[in-house]
Formats: C-alpha cells, sequence, structure tokens
C-alpha cells in the first residue's frame, strides 16, 4: 500500500468517525425531549394541547345560540315621536313574551322591539316590579327563538360568563367576563336618579332585593335589560347596572339571578303583579351589618347567619316564634353567608309558603317552619295597628331627630326641598353609618322630602322593606344609605 493511499484512508476513517459520533449525539438529544421529527415538524400541536389544557374557552357556539333571542327595545315618552330611551331584551317564550328591567320601560308611553331579524313589533307592558327591577313584555309573534333558562345557584365565582345586548344603540353585542362576585348589593334599586325614578314617584311598598351576579363582561348604557349566559348558552341572569362614576363600563357591572328572576316573571305573567311571600324580620343592611353587630358586642366574624334586630308584630315571624336578637342560619337547609342571600331565598316564595329556618338564640340551635303571609295581609296590620307605636319604633332604630330647612341652608346648597338632620342618638342607624348632624335628607325611596312629617309616611310606607335615603353631607357631598326594616 503506497503511502497517498494510506493517508486517503486515514482522513475517511476520521470523516465517518465524526460522522457516528454527531449521530450519537443528535440520537441522545431526542431521547431526551422526544423524537427529533416530533419536536420539529408538529410544534403547534403541542401548544394547542396545552392551550387546552390551560382551559382556554370557545364563546362561539353560546354567542350563536344566544343573539337571536335578545331584543333592541326603544322607549317613547309623553307619546313623542322619537325615541327617549332604549335598552335590550330576552325572548324567553316562543309566543312572544319578552324580560326586561323596569327602569328600561317604567314610565313608557310606547315601547317597540326589534328583533336580531330586523322585525320590529309594538309591545305591550304585561308587568313590572320596581323592586327587583324586572318587567315583562309581549309581542305578537310566534316560534320565536328563546334563551333557555339556567340555574344562578350552580353559578360559581371564576366562570366564564357572556353578555349580550344592545350596548349605545349598536346592533347585537356579545361581551365576555368572568362571574367576580354573587350576592351583591348595591343600592341601587328605587334610587332616585335620571333612570331610576322619573318625576319623582315614590317607589311602590318598596321591598328592594338586590342579590346581584357581579361579572367583568364590559357592559354599557343600552345593555340593561339583556342576557348575561354562561358557556352553554344558559340565561343565568338579566343585566341590570353598572359599578361607574361615568356613566359607561368601568370594570363591574351586575345582573339579577335568573333562579329569582323567574319566579318574578311567572308571577307578572300569571297575575300582572308579583306576589310576595313576606316573614316579617329586619336586619341590619348589608353596608351597616358589620358596625352594628360590633356595637352589640358581638364580632361579624362569629356571627354565621342573618342577625334579626327587630321581629314585626303578628308576622309570619312572630307566629312561628323567632325573636329579636335571633341568627338565622340557613333557610331550606340553604346556608346563608349574608342578607342578601337571605333576602332573595324568601323572594322567591309566594303567600302561603312553608318554609324551614334553622336559626340560632344564645347559643342553641333551634328549628322552625314558618308559613309566609302576603304583602296584603301585613300592609292591612301595619295600618290597623297604631301609626304612633310603630313610627316610635322607627324613629328609635334611626337614632336622629329632624328639622325644616332654614331659608339660609337652602340658599346655602341651593336646594328647594329637604330636611336636616339636628341629632344623632348612640347606637342608632344613622350612628352605625356615619350619618352626622347636619346632614340632609332629601330623598327616601325616591320621594322628596319638604318637611319632617314627609319622614313619617316615608317610614310608614316602607315597613316591610329597605329605607333608602339620599342626603347632602355637611360638606355638600351626595351619599345614598340603605336602611333595612324587613323581609
Amino acid at each position: 500500500m503506497n503511502k497517498s493511499y494510506a493517508n486517503l484512508i486515514s482522513v475517511l476513517f476520521i470523516i465517518l468517525l465524526s460522522l457516528a459520533i454527531s449521530c450519537s449525539k443528535n440520537k441522545q438529544r431526542a431521547n431526551k425531549s422526544g423524537s427529533t421529527e416530533d419536536s420539529v415538524t408538529h410544534p403547534t400541536e403541542n401548544v394547542a394541547a396545552i392551550n387546552t389544557s390551560s382551559g382556554n374557552v370557545n364563546f362561539v357556539t353560546a354567542s350563536k345560540m344566544v343573539m337571536p333571542a335578545v331584543v333592541h327595545i326603544k322607549i317613547n315618552f309623553n307619546a313623542s315621536s322619537e325615541y327617549g330611551a332604549s335598552g335590550s331584551g330576552v325572548i324567553i317564550s316562543p309566543d312572544g313574551f319578552i324580560a326586561t328591567n323596569n327602569h328600561v320601560v317604567e314610565n313608557a308611553s310606547a315601547i317597540d322591539v326589534t328583533l336580531h331579524d330586523k322585525r320590529t313589533f309594538s309591545a305591550k307592558l304585561i308587568g313590572r316590579d320596581p323592586n327587583t327591577d324586572l318587567a315583562l313584555l309581549k309581542i305578537e309573534a310566534n316560534n320565536l327563538p328563546v334563551v333557555k333558562f339556567g340555574n344562578s345557584d350552580k353559578v360559581q365565582i371564576g366562570e366564564w360568563v357572556l353578555a349580550v345586548g344592545f350596548p349605545l344603540s349598536l346592533n347585537t353585542t356579545v361581551t365576555a367576563g368572568i362571574v367576580s362576585a354573587k350576592a351583591r348589593s348595591i343600592g341601587i334599586i328605587n334610587r332616585p336618579g335620571s333612570n331610576r325614578r322619573q318625576n319623582n314617584e315614590a317607589s311602590e311598598g318598596n321591598m328592594a332585593v338586590e342579590s346581584f351576579i357581579q361579572t367583568d363582561a364590559a357592559i354599557n348604557s343600552g345593555n340593561s335589560g339583556g342576557a348575561l349566559v354562561n358557556t352553554n348558552g344558559e340565561l343565568i341572569g338579566i343585566n341590570s347596572a353598572i359599578a361607574s362614576q361615568t356613566g359607561s363600563y368601568a370594570g363591574y357591572a351586575f345582573a339579577i339571578p335568573v333562579n329569582l328572576a323567574k319566579k318574578i316573571l311567572d308571577d307578572l305573567k300569571n297575575f300582572g303583579v308579583v306576589k310576595r311571600g313576606v316573614l316579617g324580620v329586619s336586619f341590619p343592611s348589608p353596608s351597616a351589618e358589620d358596625q352594628y353587630l360590633k356595637q352589640q358586642g358581638l364580632n361579624p366574624a362569629l356571627v354565621n347567619g342573618v342577625y334579626i334586630i327587630g321581629v314585626q308584630n303578628e308576622s309570619a315571624a312572630a307566629e312561628a316564634g323567632l325573636k329579636e336578637g335571633d341568627i338565622i342560619q340557613s333557610i331550606d337547609g340553604i346556608v346563608l353567608n349574608s342578607s342578601t342571600v337571605f333576602s332573595e331565598r324568601i323572594a322567591r316564595h309566594k303567600p302561603g309558603d312553608v318554609i324551614k329556618l334553622t336559626y340560632q338564640r344564645n347559643g342553641a340551635i333551634a328549628i322552625a317552619s314558618v308559613t309566609l303571609h302576603s304583602e296584603e295581609v301585613v300592609k292591612t296590620k301595619n295600618t290597623e295597628a297604631n301609626s304612633g307605636t310603630a313610627l316610635k319604633e322607627l324613629y328609635n332604630r334611626l337614632g336622629a331627630n329632624f328639622a325644616p330647612l332654614t331659608a339660609e341652608i337652602k340658599q346655602h346648597f341651593n336646594i328647594s326641598t329637604g330636611v336636616l338632620v339636628t341629632k344623632v342618638r348612640r347606637g342608632g342607624f344613622f350612628d352605625q353609618a356615619g350619618i352626622p348632624a347636619g346632614t340632609i335628607i332629601v330623598f327616601i325611596n325616591g320621594k322628596p322630602i319638604h318637611n319632617p312629617e314627609d319622614i313619617d309616611v316615608a317610614l310608614l310606607s316602607a315597613q316591610s322593606g329597605i329605607i333608602q335615603i339620599l342626603a347632602i353631607a355637611p360638606d355638600g357631598s351626595k351619599v345614598v344609605f340603605d336602611f333595612s326594616i324587613g323581609t
């Protein structure tokens, strides 16, 4: 073998050895991370699998299911030929029954409904309930698409939801978000305001029930009365309000839970009015509850349930033996973690329904079966009762004295109505809520207050519900307070 041929053989051997080592290293890398072919040729499949396992949700199917059954509602006032307001509605039966908000159709002289397919109908107002902000409409049409009712009790915080409606008079719009809270009370129902009370009228026997589903799905003006649905396209709420300083979406929106709405809408369909079961107890409003309990020497964290501060004479609660100071812990086996849940549960019942309450008294647990009364019975008994005694009890709870406004005060605050809080007594609601002397009470339950006698009327007419007070603080700022006096 000549020398040049031997050198060539050596070079070829080195090249083959290098290739073998390189292939061995590539094989080792492939064994560690999967085959080289998989890691190179299918990266999108791996990413897709990761995204699916992380819980990404497809909203397309739910949107297609719901959009045809959400309508645009346009309102005329005072027989005007032009629309004065608009909102949304949800078709809940193929023959034309439509759910919406009371504040959307309140004081309307004419109501027009435009369907998803652009057909327009004149709607009849079947009934409305200011205390839950719900209303029922009817159009003469058949074979309409509907939204299937879901179960709001099963809704979980963190669950994806869709809001469907006609915000800002746009065409059908779908937004997505999550449920950020449940059983939320924000003191908006029956509050005096441009879209809540027109003509400064008083609310009808105010028994406001607020137990909203809170969501961060974007909702704006015009969404009111529209659908809040889960990812299965099932109706879980009727969109009602937003938390905003500007009137536009600012992060939180609120919907009436469908399990409450169904009872109210069924009553409006069958009777034209809501037939409510009344228990006849009062409790601190959510905003003042912790402060009230502390003043009673109780640790709010240790009060598991709804603390009763009063029981109406001859009420269903009184007949069942409930007393002031009892803590109602459950209703029909449902554990109560807030008074808003309690109010909603009672509001789902009709007169004559029997409910089972578990309550705590002096550390001992007791159970009572209670037959709920009707509003009519409660109002009759309140009328027949000594109004002076009832007023005295209510004023004791408020813990405040009042006087007419002087001309100087009216001029200073540029107002023509209201009464002055002259004294706040320790332990009363005004003291608990931090309402100081010098505050001016302007509205109670949507009714303007001109003199102390107007407060008497407002208190007596709301003995079974929530007192909502719109006031002007001594520094001139406007404030709203809620005071629960019964359910």
